[in-house]
């Protein structure tokens, strides 16, 4: 910090989610009106001061936003329209870009302007002081309309290394226009965390404290950038929900808030939004259609995974041995991964979470477990086959159904196509039930024929789909002879399990796979069904 000691009212920091705008910069991000409304309420639910809704000068979807927006206001964030300054020898009243932001009717608008000399002459080809008359001019407009006027100094830090002199007349121009904020960008992203804290103390020396920062991640280092623009003095900072952005990103604001509010003590966000924090990470990242790093610092799935034997031994004992936080904290879960790696207390602490009673069978699990990885099975993502093996040690284990006979059989018949055809032979209670199906391929039909075969004993089956099918090649140099990995995810409502299968035969490890998933149900619904009746009992 500038100052030693600091005051209540400087550790709070003003979060600015630029998703619906920076964000949707990123290749293959593309949001509907819609889904930039839902994020919208997102946001605003879970506390951030200001949202960026987007560009209403740029093109039309936008500026339907900003009307929308208007007809149910968030109820905590200030809404912001981003723009630039006016053009080159053009009076604010008359340009197009700035009317538009007037008529989005934002309390706050955002404006860009060119902090740097190259861009200036080369971007803008203009001369440096009409850069500086664009902004004071721009700014100058916006507060007319009574708005809240946040300046964005594009390529801030790349222009003050270059000529620190006019950038700090950039943001001076600013302030002295009546910038409320005066944002520091590091466009290209290139920035280390020493120069951001330099430079953001000599512009709150030398301009104005309401400073913020708006970085990239080119250099993988924009959280780390963030944070320490904010020990410098940045009150404002700007990012983007899981780091969405052009290039390699914006500053991640999933980390920057728990960084922030728990390790660093400030505040940004209501206390009891830290626990949203991996429901907003994920559930932004559905509507963005793009799938959620699983290994994300706070909310990815593995961000709290133990998989050495060494680990997870500690972690039984003292889970602060090997997590920096507790996962709950965020809304986040323990995962404890079992693999050739795993000692028994990973077997153990996964059936506490799993709720499954091991009887002290641990090292014969974790014997098959080390047995079957070494023949190619893979059990980190088949958390279901685990599970399986431990309920299978049980001193009252009796099989749902075990199977007799299989055959699957694939034709290509005159006017109908290629169809398959499985036969299955399966044992229930003493007796032997053979059943034929079709389906458009093998696993389908093979499918079909367990299905027909179970469900008069278990009529619940026909409440189980199958919601993902995975095939992995171990040895492609072997060509047709090669293992073959089959992982399939089964679900019932909003239950998922995942079940493994492994053999030079794809239809062979697909059956495996598909009657241990419709297996482990069965092995629940018993177990549920038990407990069940003791309530009734009692």
């Amino acid at each position: 910090m500038v100052s030693g000691k600091i005051t209540q009212k400087e550790k709070f920091v003003f979060l600015y989610d630029t998703t619906l705008r920076d964000g949707m910069q990123r290749k293959g991000l593309s949001l509907s009106l819609e889904d930039k409304l839902k994020i919208a309420y997102l946001l605003d639910k879970f506390g951030v001061a200001y949202i960026e809704g987007g560009w209403p000068g740029s093109n039309p979807k936008d500026m339907e936003f900003f009307k929308r927006l208007k007809l149910n206001p968030p109820k905590r964030a200030t809404v912001v329209a981003f723009g630039s300054t006016r053009r080159v020898g053009i009076k604010p009243e008359d340009d197009f870009n700035l009317r538009a932001l007037l008529e989005a009717g934002t309390k706050a608008v955002a404006l860009v302007g060119k902090a740097s000399t190259l861009h200036v002459t080369e971007v803008l080809n203009t001369d440096l002081e009409e850069n500086l008359n664009m902004i004071a001019d721009s700014i100058a407009f916006m507060k007319k309309h009574g708005k809240e006027v946040i300046f964005d100094a594009e390529h801030f830090f790349d222009g003050f290394k270059a000529n620190p002199e006019y950038a700090l007349s950039t943001v001076a121009t600013a302030s002295k226009a009546g910038a409320d904020w005066v944002v520091l960008c590091d466009t290209n992203g290139g920035s280390l965390p020493a120069w951001i804290a330099e430079v953001v103390t000599r512009v709150r020396t030398e301009v104005t404290e309401n400073v913020g920062v708006h970085v990239h991640n080119d250099g993988e280092l924009a959280v780390a950038n963030s944070l320490a623009a904010v020990e410098a003095g940045a009150r404002h900072v700007q990012g983007t929900v899981n780091g969405y952005g052009e290039r390699c990103g914006n500053a991640n604001l999933v980390s920057i808030v728990p960084n922030l509010q728990l390790k660093m003590g400030y505040e940004c966000v209501p206390a009891s939004s830290i626990k949203m924090l991996t429901e907003l990470s994920r559930t932004i990242s559905e509507i963005a259609n793009l799938n959620p790093d699983t290994h994300a610092p706070y909310v990815g799935a593995s961000a709290f995974a133990h998989k050495g034997g060494l680990h997870v031994a500690a972690v039984e004992k003292l889970t602060s041995s090997y997590e920096h936080i507790e996962p709950s904290v965020v809304g986040n879960t323990r995962q404890i991964v079992v693999s050739e790696l795993s000692g028994r207390g990973n077997i153990r602490m996964l059936a506490t979470d799993l709720g499954v009673r091991i009887s002290g069978n641990e090292a014969n699990v974790l014997e098959q477990v080390k047995d079957l990885e070494g023949k190619g099975y893979q059990f980190e993502d088949a958390e279901g086959t685990v599970e399986l093996m431990m309920r299978r040690c049980a001193p009252d284990y009796k099989a749902p159904f075990e199977k007799v006979d299989m055959m699957v059989v694939v034709s290509d018949r005159a006017h109908t196509g290629m169809t398959a055809e499985a036969m299955v032979k399966l044992r229930m209670n003493g007796e032997v039930v053979h059943t034929a199906a079709e389906g458009g391929g093998p696993v389908h039909a093979l499918d079909q024929a367990l299905r027909k075969a179970l469900l008069p004993s278990y009529p619940h089956l026909s409440e189980v789909r199958l919601a993902d099918y995975k095939v992995r090649i171990l040895d492609p140099d072997q060509a047709t002879d090669a293992t073959t990995r089959v992982v399939i995810e089964a679900a019932c409502g909003e239950e998922r399990w995942s079940t493994v299968g492994c053999s030079q035969n794809i239809i062979e490890a697909s059956c495996q796979a598909l009657m241990d998933a419709l297996e482990l149900f069965l092995l629940r619904e018993q177990e549920r069904n038990a407990a069940a009746k003791q309530e009734v009992v009692a």
